[in-house]
């Protein structure tokens, strides 16, 4: 089922990922207005996932939030969880042993159609730039595959630490891409890291070749940082909350 789920979205991914599809969303936007064409760019691509896979399956988050980040389910026991950008397949359906399970998406609502709201996980229908949550809330804040997709990176970065525990983890996997598209208009370089440091200590980061995020991982192939060739990479990266952090965005650079 897993190995079928991936060559369904390594075929939409193709698709995505050509110039023609940009040529398109961009003309889109121009027509339509670039926000609008953002979400429902994104919703179409969900829906078309629907529509292929008929029940969206979930059977694969767990082992990229415990083991592969040498963490195991004990680890969640009464923690409160957030997975910012988490799309509808219940990314966090797997942590039973959690106090509270969020999922942070400005389509959540959508989500909630679409078979969401037979999750046990709670969807929040908001931006990553405006978390509805007081400060220090979270115990493990997670964004797979998401960052690219805000609009405002630094103030999403200002918020997640904002409602981060001191000492608290934030784990981390993101497409590296420097061309920004319609949906993904934060694009990042590796240097993304930069950003944290100052407020996290970096506990693992690891950088591998591919374009299909957990397929690549578990590829495994290290990024060859001397072939200067323009592609896709992913970044992960395991980070704690230092105890005294910074929450003005406009020192991030």
């Amino acid at each position: 089922m897993t190995f079928a789920l991936e060559n369904h979205n390594m075929k939409i991914e193709k698709y995505r990922n050509t110039k023609w599809f940009d040529w398109i969303v961009n003309a889109s936007s121009w027509a339509i207005g670039g926000s609008l064409i953002k979400e429902k760019t994104e919703l179409l691509y969900w829906q078309l996932k629907k529509w292929r896979e008929g029940t969206f399956n979930n059977d694969h988050y767990e082992p990229f939030y415990t083991t592969y980040f040498n963490l195991d389910t004990d680890f969640y026991t009464a923690k409160k969880i957030m997975d910012i950008g988490c799309g509808p397949r219940g990314s966090l359906e797997w942590a039973t042993m959690a106090a509270e399970c969020i999922g942070l998406d400005p389509l959540s609502d959508d989500y909630l159609k679409m078979g969401a709201d037979k999750h046990r996980m709670k969807y929040i229908n908001s931006c990553s730039e405006a978390i509805p949550f007081e400060d220090n809330y979270f115990d493990v804040v997670t964004s797979f595959n998401s960052l690219d997709h805000v609009d405002d990176l630094n103030q999403s970065i200002v918020e997640l630490i904002r409602v981060l525990k001191p000492n608290g983890l934030f784990l981390f996997i993101a497409d590296i891409h420097e061309k920004p598209t319609i949906t993904e208009p934060s694009a990042f370089s590796w240097d993304i890291m930069e950003k944290f440091k100052q407020d996290f200590i970096i506990l693992d980061e690891n950088h591998y070749e591919g374009h299909q995020l957990y397929t690549s991982i578990r590829n495994g192939i290290p990024f060859d940082h001397s072939n200067i060739e323009k592609r896709y990479g992913v970044l992960t990266a395991k980070l704690q909350l230092r105890e005294s952090r910074n929450t003005n965005s406009k020192l991030r650079v």
